[in-house]
């Protein structure tokens, strides 16, 4: 029983450090990158619909990112919802393609930027630490129910703790490298 608490606290960590993972991909970077507009839904004939099911994004350049959509007709309903977006970034159009030029970071940006991973790293961390609040209360209900031997109820605490801390670490990892991405010039 404690195995499987054990294996499910595991999975849960790493689903939200996949999640992590996830969130600083949004986090722009001086380069060109197309994750950058996976939040961003277009209305597609009535129904909203993630921009790269609507069209391929590719990278132009260091700094250009190009969508090209599979109708045309959707050029406009694209520039209106990357607008829309908290990206910052304003679309250039023709006749066939939207392209987002990337504007260079300032050092003010950057440091809002760091700012902002820091700030997903602490939600990370904070999930993790939920997941093990909740396999540590599993554990403590078996124990109280006497299905499991106490002895064996410390084992699996300590084990839960040692996920717990590989996964944070692992978050800090994950942070450092992209802190150190978003200040390099």
């Amino acid at each position: 029983m404690i195995k499987e608490i054990e294996e499910d606290a595991n999975e849960r960590m790493g689903k939200t450090v996949g999640t992590f993972h996830g969130a600083l991909a949004r986090i722009r970077t001086g380069r060109a990158n197309p994750s950058l507009l996976d939040t961003i839904e277009i209305d597609y004939y009535g129904s909203p619909t993630p921009l790269s099911q609507a069209a391929s994004i590719s990278v132009e350049d260091a700094r250009t990112l190009t969508i090209s959509p599979w109708e045309k007709n959707l050029i406009p309903e694209i520039e209106k919802a990357i607008l829309k977006s908290d990206l910052g970034i304003t679309p250039a159009a023709n006749s066939d393609v939207v392209r987002l030029p990337l504007p260079p970071l300032t050092e003010e940006n950057r440091r809002d930027l760091v700012r902002q991973a820091k700030g997903e790293a602490e939600n990370a961390k904070v999930a993790v630490r939920n997941i093990r609040r909740d396999a540590i209360a599993d554990i403590r209900e078996l124990l109280k129910e006497k299905e499991i031997a106490e002895d064996d109820g410390k084992r699996g605490e300590d084990a839960v703790q040692k996920i717990t801390d590989q996964r944070v670490a692992e978050i800090d990892k994950v942070l450092l490298a992209k802190e150190t991405d978003l200040l390099e010039i």
